[in-house]
């Protein structure tokens, strides 16, 4: 396990405390209709932190080629019909470009900033000129409105418990997922980030926000930013 990363429950945990068997049973709800929306029809997406595929087969109902990246094999095992690719984001150089980059699942609040320098550097290197990169950003009171509980319509129910901070600007979040067979938890570090600091994070690596896709600001169209 990466230090301050934690998971328990049933079949395999990846390094980041993701429990395998939990993310294959996670629904996509409306994420992928929103990366639909924001890319053209048909285009090619590189896909950074995949996990099982949970975003990654319903674009490809949607028509989209997908290539499809986790640093996990267990992970990867799960996704059909799209490329895959195992490496960990921050290193990864396919010596090609992209429509689409897409972010999700919250990477760019990664509490190591180094590593958030590479995650968005990677997405710079990889989109096409006339491309987007789609980035989920937490929301506004992700760490204040706590503990706070949600009970997805399929039947189970996903807590957000705390959110300590553990220096440098990092917390230590825990989350429990509790279905009816089952009870998994995740503890991880992510750095909040505030508009501006997100924005400055992205100019860092050359691209800037084109536009806020969702009302409350969780998913960023950006686009590489012109020099001169």
């Amino acid at each position: 396990m990466r230090e301050g990363y934690q998971g328990t429950g049933p079949g395999a945990i990846t390094p980041d405390g993701c429990a395998v068997e939990l993310y294959s049973r996670l629904p996509a709800g409306a994420e992928p209709d929103i990366v639909a929306a924001a890319s053209p029809e048909g285009a090619r997406i590189l896909e950074l932190g995949s996990g099982v595929g949970r975003m990654t087969h319903p674009l490809l109902e949607r028509g989209f080629d997908v290539t499809a990246v986790d640093e996990s094999a267990e992970m990867l095992e799960h996704v059909r019909g799209a490329r895959t690719v195992r490496s960990p984001i921050e290193e990864l150089d396919l010596g090609e470009s992209f429509d689409v980059v897409m972010l999700a699942s919250f990477l760019v609040h990664s509490g190591d900033i180094e590593v958030r320098r590479g995650l968005l550097r990677t997405c710079a290197r990889h989109v096409a000129r006339g491309g987007c990169v789609l980035i989920q950003r937490e929301g506004e009171d992700y760490h204040t409105n706590l503990p706070r509980e949600r009970v997805d319509p399929s039947g189970f129910t996903v807590r957000i418990v705390s959110s300590q901070p553990v220096g440098d600007g990092v917390n230590s979040v825990r989350a429990e997922y509790e279905f009816p067979d089952a009870v998994w938890t995740q503890t991880f570090r992510a750095r909040p980030l505030t508009v501006e600091q997100f924005e400055e994070a992205l100019e860092e690596a050359g691209l800037g926000v084109d536009r806020y896709l969702t009302d409350d600001g969780t998913w960023v169209r950006a686009v590489p930013v012109k020099e001169g």
